[in-house]
């Protein structure tokens, strides 16, 4: 990474565009016709959006490129599929779209990896459990297969459970034939919800539509915590025109929102 910039899929993420609410209302109307460059059109102007959304997937050991590509399948369905009669924005349509996207991928390609020497103790650890069951009919404790295995308790246990079939967030608990429910849906989190993902990133679409002026005097203002009469002496130009343009900028991001 250097000077923000991020090849992605031979993109350069620094460069990707963000097109207007207008635009994309009427682009997205010119789609539903079988405007086919509207359609490609209004994909190249929320590649942002997909990039945004595909941060909160990394670190899973997927290469950001396939999430990338994964992503834009997501959004180009969203595309499809978006209702221009309904009073919502497409990026409130679009982002869950493109995480559904994202679970099932993640989902299909989750693969855990044992090591070969935890493999081999817990497949030993299974064959004396099996004898000791056979001798005394009952289920032996772990302490007794550690002991005959001469190693430490908690040793036997994690290596059983490195080979036990694991519970993937992924894994479909119901499905109606068209919308499946996963684990990861019935588990709460009060802080990382989609709802709060969908507003974050709402929020950063209305911000990158500022003025680079207007960037740096909010930025000054709430990240930075000055006071109007030090960014105006900071950027050149009056208190009072520091303030005329906080207000709009906030003005339009409310509006936005």
């Amino acid at each position: 990474m250097a000077n923000n910039k991020v090849v992605i899929c031979g993109v350069n993420t620094s460069s990707l565009k963000v097109l207007k609410n207008e635009e994309i209302e009427r682009l997205l109307r010119l789609t539903k016709n079988g405007d086919k460059a509207a359609r490609e059109a209004l994909i190249s102007g929320n590649l942002r959006l997909v990039l945004s959304v595909i941060q909160r997937f990394t670190g899973r050991g997927e290469a950001p490129d396939d999430l990338f590509q994964v992503g834009c399948i997501g959004l180009m369905k969203a595309i499809d599929n978006f209702d221009i009669t309904l009073d919502v924005r497409f990026s409130t349509y679009a982002v869950p779209m493109i995480i559904g996207e994202l679970r099932r991928f993640l989902r299909d390609n989750s693969a855990l990896r044992v090591s070969r020497s935890l493999r081999d103790t817990a497949y030993k650890a299974l064959q004396i459990r099996e004898r000791l069951t056979c001798e005394q009919k009952r289920e032996p404790t772990i302490d007794e297969i550690a002991k005959l295995m001469e190693m430490k308790k908690e040793d036997v246990v994690f290596a059983l459970d490195a080979i036990s079939d694991p519970v993937s967030l992924f894994e479909p608990v119901y499905s109606d034939g068209n919308d499946t429910v996963c684990v990861m849906d019935q588990v709460s989190d009060t802080e990382n919800t989609d709802e709060a993902w969908i507003e974050h990133v709402a929020l950063n679409e209305a911000i990158d539509r500022l003025s680079e002026r207007e960037k740096k005097i909010l930025s000054m203002r709430f990240y930075d915590g000055k006071t109007q009469n030090e960014v105006s002496k900071a950027i050149g130009i009056s208190q009072a025109q520091v303030s005329r343009l906080e207000k709009g900028a906030l003005e339009r991001i409310r509006k936005n929102l």
